[in-house]
């Protein structure tokens, strides 16, 4: 198929999505390199970010023994899909989407533990007292949230409130499938010298089978929140350091209000984020990125 032959149909912070007439059932999924932070998209973008994205999804895909939607990845796509293009997309079948981001939480960090010093819970589940930032929680776990539309924030939400969303079968199936997933990349990581603090998944239903499928990007440096293990046992103030675009955001944090527009990232700024991503990747897989 020609790139010619596929139809824009959503374009969301990071991933814009085709279809065809040509291929019913299925969809493109195109990962840009735009990069968001409090909910905006930024300038400028960060060079090769969708590529890495798609690289270490489809690495992930082919190790979590989970179904998947995937019907094809970019390299039987290349020859008719434009330079810039291929490396970035993903062939998938069209899914009916759950409204839910599936999170899983191994550790206390991000807005876990903003609520935790609030109410010494997350997402409505108790936790013990006495937990600091970054320590491990007792046992991984699921704390949902909505998908918000671009611009404004998800919301984080109990378990009882999926329920109320989705009906009991799925919600139970949703939070046994995240689980399972995060424990199984878990280990991964951990055996590459990796801490997978937190991430989020998202699932659908295939509408001709009924079966429950993971979709979207799985385990990305802009899905989940990664440390290294031997800096996170040393401790120190850069134990928390994450393989993400949180240089990003702290730097946005000291250099705008919020207000309006937000300042164009510095080269500096962008080209450590790209360093991250590609950083996290070759840590993961034990190769080096792909080439752009």
């Amino acid at each position: 198929m020609r790139f010619e032959d596929w139809t824009l149909v959503y374009s969301g912070k990071v991933r814009d999505l085709y279809t065809s007439d040509v291929l019913p059932g299925r969809m493109l999924v195109v990962a840009s390199d735009r990069v968001s932070a409090f909910d905006h998209i930024l300038e400028p973008a960060i060079p090769g970010k969708g590529a890495l994205l798609t690289q270490l999804s489809l690495w992930w895909f082919a190790r979590l023994g989970m179904p998947h939607h995937l019907a094809a990845a970019h390299p039987s796509l290349g020859e008719h899909l434009p330079p810039g293009i291929a490396e970035r997309a993903m062939l998938v079948h069209t899914l009916d989407m759950f409204p839910l981001e599936c999170v899983v939480r191994g550790y206390l960090a991000g807005s876990g533990w903003a609520e935790y010093r609030a109410s010494g819970t997350v997402c409505g589940i108790p936790l013990p007292a006495g937990l600091t930032e970054g320590d491990a929680l007792p046992e991984p776990i699921y704390t949902p949230a909505t998908k918000a539309p671009l611009g404004e924030h998800d919301e984080n939400i109990t378990y009882e409130q999926t329920v109320e969303i989705v009906g009991e079968t799925d919600a139970a199936a949703l939070r046994e499938a995240s689980l399972r997933a995060y424990e199984t990349a878990s280990e991964i990581a951990r055996e590459r010298g990796v801490i997978l603090a937190d991430t989020k998944f998202e699932f659908g239903r295939d509408p001709e089978t009924g079966e429950l499928m993971l979709a979207d990007e799985v385990l990305t440096s802009d899905s989940s929140r990664y440390w290294d293990a031997t800096t996170y046992a040393a401790g120190g103030e850069h134990r928390l350091d994450s393989f993400d675009k949180q240089i990003v955001r702290d730097w946005l944090a000291a250099n705008w209000d919020r207000a309006g527009t937000p300042p164009a990232l510095p080269d500096e700024i962008v080209e450590k984020t790209a360093a991250r991503y590609r950083e996290l990747i070759e840590r993961i897989t034990g190769s080096a990125p792909a080439a752009k």
